[in-house]
């Protein structure tokens, strides 16, 4: 294998795994052949021409089954992820709750909604009542601080209770509707595990985007990357799973604005107002993408 072939197949992971299976090798044998004598390395359009085109592919396999139920499960991921990430910088005092937190989230990626229920139904009780400032289920009370690694705040020190009650119960509702439903999702990749340390410790409602905090950067940058992605998924595949799943993650964050609103600031509104834009394009897009199709 010469070392265009490798680079062209190493390119070419950006396409799903059966549609590699059914079309790679004839893929690659017509790179090859309209290569140039003694080319080592693809084109920068043609390599950019096989990244995108593997994401569209991706994006347009994951637009199977019901719309509603799929939509729904990738919301609670999103949220199930940070609701592991506030917890990452306090792992010395609450460790109990921070591997229930990582077990339901497991569960839920990978689709598992009957084992998940129980599991996440007890972490929302404590986080609960630690926001509430009530010894339910241990003697885990306010304030809790994190771990010596970590110069944040005390947990949920800049917020009220009904953000962090607001994403759990969304939780909660979503699996119990998901149960309900009898349809078991599918499952989600493991690369979600990867964003739960870049926003570890971040909640809406302590985000200091003014003085540079690296954590309140991570958040942003991964919400408009997911949220503008929500947007260009839905115009691809004219489907609102991805509007759905942006609605369900913007709840908490405006709630949050909402309950400080007395100390909100203009980065605050900032936010606030970026996370409206983007979902509300998210839902308007798949719709209008829809009609240009029947037309």
């Amino acid at each position: 294998m010469t070392t265009l072939e490798r680079r062209y197949r190493w390119l070419m992971r950006a396409y799903p795994n059966d549609y590699r299976a059914d079309y790679l090798e004839e893929l690659v044998g017509i790179l090859l052949d309209s290569a140039k004598p003694g080319q080592a390395l693809p084109p920068a359009r043609e390599a950019f021409a096989l990244i995108t085109g593997g994401i569209r592919t991706r994006i347009i396999a994951a637009a199977r089954g019901a719309a509603w139920t799929d939509g729904l499960h990738k919301g609670i991921v999103v949220l199930a992820v940070l609701n592991l990430a506030v917890l990452i910088p306090y792992a010395g005092r609450i460790p109990l709750w921070l591997a229930l937190s990582a077990a339901a989230l497991l569960l839920i990626l990978r689709g598992h909604v009957w084992p998940a229920l129980p599991v996440a139904g007890v972490v929302a009780v404590k986080l609960t009542a630690i926001t509430m400032g009530r010894p339910w289920l241990d003697a885990t009370l306010l304030p809790i601080f994190p771990d010596g690694w970590w110069a944040g705040p005390a947990l949920y020190g800049s917020g009220g209770p009904i953000a962090p009650l607001a994403s759990n119960v969304l939780i909660v509702g979503g699996l119990l509707i998901l149960a309900a439903s009898r349809r078991r999702p599918r499952t989600h990749s493991w690369w979600w595990l990867a964003t739960v340390p870049l926003v570890a410790g971040s909640v809406p409602a302590s985000l200091d985007i003014d003085a540079g905090s690296p954590t309140a950067v991570a958040r942003i940058c991964l919400e408009v990357t997911l949220l503008v992605g929500a947007a260009v998924a839905g115009h691809l595949t004219a489907d609102p799973r991805w509007a759905i799943a942006a609605s369900l993650y913007a709840v908490p964050a405006l709630v949050a604005l909402c309950e400080g609103i007395e100390d909100v600031t203009r980065q605050d509104v900032a936010h606030a107002t970026l996370l409206v834009v983007l979902v509300l394009a998210a839902a308007v897009v798949p719709f209008r993408a829809r009609h240009r199709i029947l037309l």
